[in-house]
């Protein structure tokens, strides 16, 4: 038999490598890495975003069906990273007054452009329901430009739906109402709608306006949280001048919020009570499936300090499984476990969106087979937000209240009027 001998330095050496293996990182080093992959994630929105105003410039300069396609392409795209950056809502107040304007929903449609009859003509709730931006009723609109839609027509009234800017208006103008309920099928608004030589739909100058001023606002914002972000940037230093409770709790409160009362919730459980299509993040494009799994993915890069950019360069460093590894092995393990596994889930659910049915369809009544795998996906979720809880409670941080949902939590609320 062979020994191995080692030196009295390699053994030294050895013994450094395994205690740094197990070392605890400091907050410092973890808020940097979350910094970090929140810069990456925001740099990697902006970067779809241009090719998205890039798509639609060329789709309003020349109107035929492969450019508006490839329009809808870009905007699929560019959700890929957005959706990943949700993780850092509710728990950095920078980015939660800030992301209406870029993924406000549900939206009432009515004020940007024409809909369909059955929308109906009035709101008891909103005096802007069916304005039409477009076509210059109810307001003066008779100029397009990022003021109009910014500053006076966005939650004009204190109305949340009153959404006039960001990805869901821009995907409300690309495909139009979805009007198929639980059917195949999403929006499908003509090309000639923004053919201003052969128009439909009326008021096709002003919607092709409207969707390159739409795009520019969410390049100038995404922007705007870019800077951020950066080495000196007011959501890096806010949390780097934290005290180290404090900016624990911020990161758990995004992905902890995220999982359970926003998206398993509101984005999730919701829907599937009612059976409602128009329960569903991105309704018009039937692009819901894609969000709610890259939502899920977000959710582990926090944890894990890892994302990946979509160049395939990986952003890594120490994150919060590693302080939590170093405090209680256990519970790491069960935390990774319980994040592999909605990751995991609502992996097959975007798949069955793309090979069987629509995540609309998912939720209808009656849908059996659909139900269970949603349903599966908010257990996993729920399950996940638990083990969060319980890394909290070995960190000895002060206990966090997640974002809640009435479908999770009291259902019987669910539908009556508040």
């Amino acid at each position: 038999m062979k020994y191995l001998k080692l030196s009295v330095v390699a053994l030294a050496n050895l013994l450094l490598m395994v205690e740094l293996a197990v070392a605890e990182p400091s907050v410092k080093e973890i808020i940097n890495t979350y910094s970090d992959i929140a810069l990456a994630g925001y740099e990697d929105s902006l970067a779809t975003a241009i090719e998205l105003k890039t798509s639609i410039d060329t789709l309003i300069k020349n109107p035929t069906k492969e450019n508006l396609n490839h329009a809808r392409k870009a905007w699929r795209k560019s959700r890929v990273p957005y959706m990943q950056t949700e993780a850092y809502r509710f728990g950095n107040a920078i980015v939660d007054d800030w992301e209406g304007r870029v993924n406000a929903w549900p939206l009432d449609e009515g004020l940007i452009d024409y809909v369909a009859e059955d929308y109906g003509s009035e709101s008891d709730e909103n005096e802007l329901y069916v304005a039409n931006k477009l076509s210059g009723r109810t307001i003066d609109a008779s100029t397009i430009d990022k003021k109009l839609l910014i500053d006076i027509l966005h939650e004009a009234g204190g109305i949340e739906a009153n959404v006039a800017t960001g990805y869901h208006a821009i995907e409300f103008l690309l495909w139009g109402q979805d009007l198929n309920g639980s059917e195949k099928g999403q929006g499908n608004r003509p090309v000639t709608d923004f053919d201003i030589q052969n128009c439909t739909g009326g008021n096709c100058d002003r919607r092709v306006t409207y969707l390159r001023v739409v795009t520019e606002i969410l390049i100038d914002d995404l922007k705007w949280m870019i800077g951020q972000w950066g080495t000196h940037g007011a959501a890096r230093t806010s949390l780097l001048s934290a005290n180290e409770s404090e900016a624990l709790s911020a990161m758990f409160t995004g992905i902890g919020s995220l999982s359970y009362g926003e998206l398993a919730g509101e984005r999730m459980k919701l829907g599937l009570m009612l059976h409602d299509p128009e329960e569903e993040h991105d309704c018009f494009s039937d692009n819901t499936h894609d969000s709610h799994y890259y939502n899920a993915l977000g959710i582990q890069n926090v944890y894990h300090g890892r994302y990946k950019r979509i160049d395939g360069n990986l952003v890594i460093g120490p994150g919060l499984s590693d302080l939590v590894k170093a405090r209680n092995a256990k519970t790491d393990q069960n935390v990774t476990k319980a994040i592999e596994k909605s990751v995991e889930q609502l992996a097959s659910l975007k798949k069955r969106a793309e090979t069987i049915e629509a995540y609309d369809q998912m939720i209808a009544e009656d849908n059996r087979e659909g139900n269970k795998i949603v349903s599966d996906s908010i257990a996993a979720l729920v399950a996940q937000t638990k083990e969060i809880e319980r890394a909290i409670s070995v960190l000895n941080i002060k206990p966090i209240e997640f974002e809640s949902s009435d479908s999770l939590d009291n259902p019987s609320n669910v539908g009556k009027k508040q």
